[in-house]
């Protein structure tokens, strides 16, 4: 560990940074306190170093700040926070200090940019996480040490569903404990009010941490709270044996941080003016997800992206895509019908979940269940199509079934209450309710064992 080295030569600060001059080995990464002339001290991590000089970001605004009367310390060491299993059930900021008077013991300090995992250590995720929503659990199923982002868009209820999966969420017949890890990236004070009243009230309060990156707070702390997160998930999952999901939302946030630091360091710009390094950087955080061999815990990323324009297209959400397990994907068109969730089941795909479903997992007919809901669901797509043409009087009676069976979809499968957590039993049972509206001949993606065991099981009943 290097000594801590003090520099009186600020030669310029400017948007969220400053140049320090005659700088000597300072190494990228690398902490700085800085000292303002009335005392105040800000923190600050080098982005940029050579011979001569260094390019420090600053955790917070630069404006008051002196070139002529402010230090820079360069302090020897990477930003680390303190981890511990007496942050479950509080609440810190987006640099990781508690939020309130009450006290945190940390067991210890860890550097928040990780360890990268190594791949041949990696385990195959192979069981279920338990959301409680059927439109995840039945059709886009979650598995632990899964990174699933969930693609939305401006007004959309992204963080009513996030806020729901927080409270509901389990892994299904596992023993070890299972926390949640909610990092709020630029959200705004209503919206946090909002989490917090609602895990509270949950009573999930006591397995969750909450880092609360505010809008009103430094846009460059949004660069901290996923990174945050991630350190104390891999230390309650990796030390403590847990099973940790983390939610970050909104990782377009943390995106636009990106921009704009990029933006003051007059880089070349990449695709609409974003840094070049986006995909590295978006990947550093996402690859911190997953299972370990010859370890019990796991750490599953669920990340709210909220697309631009609604834009599928746009860097974020596409580069997104390439480097997570699949999409959930909200729709304007169910949310203007009054659907909750508004999950378009077509676009989403969870690609680890046949992995984590079946026989000793959710259910046996789970994976016939789903094949045949999402065939039957675009069938009844193509018919709406259909109909707006020709007229619903036009069409044959089997596509009036199907069209008939897409309302029922989206009404009884989609659409359940934001306090209403179902099991993977009861989301495969209406399934299996929807699907018995069909001729059995439709039925051509479900084995005949289990068409004998629970078609129209209900109606016989």
């Amino acid at each position: 560990m290097r000594f801590e080295i003090t520099y009186n030569t600020l030669q310029r600060a400017y948007g969220p940074l400053i140049v320090v001059e005659k700088v000597r080995n300072a190494a990228y990464n690398e902490i700085v306190r800085i000292r303002l002339e009335n005392g105040e001290e800000k923190l600050g991590q080098v982005l940029d170093t050579t011979d001569t000089y260094a390019v420090v970001q600053v955790f917070g605004a630069t404006e008051g700040i002196n070139i002529k009367t402010t230090s820079v310390t360069f302090l020897g060491e990477t930003y680390k926070a303190g981890v511990g299993t007496d942050m479950l059930g509080k609440v810190f900021n987006g640099q990781g200090k508690p939020i309130g008077s009450e006290k945190v013991a940390f067991d210890e300090k860890r550097d928040i940019n990780g360890m990268p995992i190594n791949p041949n250590a990696r385990a195959w995720p192979s069981e279920a996480i338990e959301t409680g929503i059927s439109a995840i659990d039945g059709l886009n199923t979650l598995l632990r040490g899964q990174k699933l982002p969930l693609f939305s868009g401006a007004g959309l209820p992204h963080n009513l569903l996030a806020a729901q999966i927080t409270r509901q969420a389990s892994v299904k017949g596992k023993e070890q404990e299972f926390t949640v890890i909610f990092a709020g990236i630029g959200i705004t004070y209503d919206d946090a009010a909002f989490f917090m009243k609602e895990i509270r009230k949950s009573g999930a309060a006591d397995r969750t941490v909450m880092f609360l990156n505010l809008a009103s707070d430094p846009s460059i702390e949004r660069i901290l709270t996923p990174r945050l997160a991630l350190t104390e998930a891999e230390y309650l999952a990796f030390e403590q044996n847990m099973h940790v999901l983390v939610i970050l939302d909104d990782m377009t946030q943390y995106a636009e941080t990106l921009r704009e630091i990029s933006s003051a360091r007059e880089e070349v710009p990449g695709r609409r003016g974003y840094p070049g390094y986006m995909y590295t950087d978006l990947a550093s955080i996402y690859e911190r997800a997953g299972v370990i061999r010859n370890k019990k815990g796991s750490i599953t990323q669920l990340n709210v992206v909220t697309m631009p324009g609604d834009d599928v297209t746009h860097p974020i959400p596409d580069l997104t895509g390439y480097i997570t397990e699949g999409q959930i994907f909200l729709s304007r068109e169910l949310a203007n019908k009054g659907i909750y969730p508004p999950i378009q089941v077509l676009s989403s795909l969870s690609r680890l979940m046949n992995n984590g479903i079946g026989e000793g997992k959710t259910r046996e007919d789970h994976k016939n269940v789903a094949d045949q809901l999402y065939g039957a669901y675009a069938r009844a797509q193509e018919v709406r199509d259909i109909s707006t043409i020709i007229g619903k009087e036009a069409l044959s009676e089997d596509e009036r079934l199907y069209l008939d069976f897409g309302d029922m979809f989206e009404n009884r499968f989609i659409r359940q209450g934001l306090y209403e957590a179902r099991t993977f039993e009861q989301t495969l049972d209406i399934g299996w309710d929807l699907l018995s509206t069909l001729p059995e001949t439709e039925l051509t993606r479900i084995k005949q064992e289990f068409i004998n065991k629970y078609y129209r099981k209900k109606a016989n009943e």
